[in-house]
């Protein structure tokens, strides 16, 4: 360590030599009691890539409950911020609610903390990145919606110089409003990686919930000291795409009271602070490919497949992020929040096309007939006439006709035997 602070004065003095300003250089004392708590400095690559950045010249807007003002960790860091609760200060410098009202200050320690000028004191994973501070109101805290809230925040965040966006932050449910849709592809359509925490069994969350389900989000799902993916301090689900520490983390209070915490609220900043490292070290690399590297470079956790529940990727590598050889891609590998529009949203279809063939004319239907005037139901029309009357009446006279017929030759046959009688009798 002793070298590489040796080899930032050298850089130091040549640029005065030149005539050139150079950036003050956060310190890092090794030996430092606190410093020695943030394992995951060393098993996670990260002093490792400070040799080659720090973060200089990146932006990492914290959305969440806001960043204090009193500590001395924020010193330089914090360069911007707004308020979306209605209940906090301008700047989003005051912090908002009665129980999370430290949570932002936790979260932006681990992504970009400086420490003290002496190089003591809380460190974060990309100390000479900015910070924005962008303070919302949760549940009962502010009358504005949240959904609202966090749909203005991602704008706001773009539109103020955000490179990351960290929301360490969940819904518990999988669907999100769809105001977030037009916000978050706000942010993909601007370049900015967008980095989502995973969530924490011991808070209730059984499944990763919004804003990680949204496509082209890199879900962070969160591990215990030794590299297992922790039982209570994250969940599980198929869109995490790295893990980090998310237990014995260490945060800076709003009064700069330090805390110990757990929770993927700390795993996540963690590796917002790594995408910065990455895009300060490759300025011209879009965010797509800034994911692509942090996925491809994390270290599995074993021999299954990929992604895992648990793990995702794997265990996230600061150092392999930023220096090892990666292929470009042309897309997000986490998803296309555009595409999932398409298709869930049932956006409003094109113009319908021009037919290419003429119309068939179907030639009119006669003229119907002209209606009768209406007749007495009592009397007989026409048609009862010829088909009903007559008919009957002459089946009836035929009828009668036989029956005489019959009845005259019965009487002839009867006038016939009684004549022949007393011949028979004189016999």
């Amino acid at each position: 360590m002793k070298r590489m602070i040796a080899a930032g004065a050298a850089i130091m003095l040549t640029a005065t030599l030149l005539g050139a300003a150079a950036p003050a250089q956060v310190p890092d004392e090794t030996t430092d009691q606190i410093r020695a708590q943030e394992y995951w400095l060393d098993q996670y690559g990260i002093r490792e890539a400070w040799q080659t950045t720090r973060g200089a010249g990146t932006r990492i807007a914290i959305i969440d409950t806001g960043i204090g003002k009193g500590p001395a960790a924020f010193d330089g860091a914090v360069v911007g911020g707004t308020d979306l609760s209605g209940v906090g200060s301008p700047d989003g410098r005051t912090p908002v609610g009665a129980v999370d009202a430290n949570h932002g200050s936790w979260v932006a320690s681990l992504a970009a903390a400086r420490g003290t000028a002496d190089g003591r004191g809380m460190i974060g994973v990309a100390p000479e990145a900015e910070l924005l501070s962008v303070s919302l109101g949760f549940g009962s805290t502010s009358s504005v919606p949240f959904t609202e809230q966090i749909a203005e925040a991602m704008r706001w965040s773009v539109d103020n110089g955000a490179d990351v966006i960290n929301l360490s932050l969940t819904t518990n449910t999988l669907e999100w409003d769809q105001s977030w849709d037009d916000a978050f592809l706000y942010a993909f359509q601007n370049d900015v990686v967008v980095i989502v925490a995973a969530g924490n069994r011991g808070s209730g969350t059984t499944r990763v919930g919004a804003p990680a389900t949204i496509p082209g989000v890199l879900t962070v799902g969160g591990v215990d000291p030794g590299g297992v993916a922790s039982q209570e301090a994250s969940t599980q689900g198929i869109v995490i795409g790295v893990a980090a520490p998310s237990e014995r983390l260490l945060g800076v209070s709003a009064n700069g009271q330090m805390v110990s915490w757990n929770g993927t609220s700390g795993a996540a900043p963690i590796v917002a602070g790594i995408a910065a490292l990455v895009r300060s070290a490759h300025p011209d690399m879009d965010a797509n490919n800034v994911i692509n590297r942090l996925i491809r470079t994390a270290r599995p956790p074993g021999a299954g497949a990929e992604p895992d529940p648990l793990y995702g990727y794997g265990l996230v590598n600061a150092a392999g992020a930023v220096t090892a050889d990666v292929a470009t891609v042309d897309e997000n590998p986490m998803g296309s929040l555009a595409e999932w529009i398409r298709i869930n949203r049932r956006a409003e279809a094109g113009p319908a096309p021009e037919p290419t063939v003429a119309p068939v004319v179907v030639p009119p239907l006669p003229d119907a007939d002209p209606p009768t005037a209406a007749a007495s139901p009592l009397l007989p029309s026409r048609e009862t006439l010829l088909y009903g009357s007559v008919p009957l009446t002459a089946a009836t006279l035929a009828a009668i006709m036989i029956a005489l017929g019959v009845t005259a030759a019965a009487r002839r046959i009867r006038s016939a035997r009684a004549s022949r009688e007393p011949s028979r009798k004189s016999i």
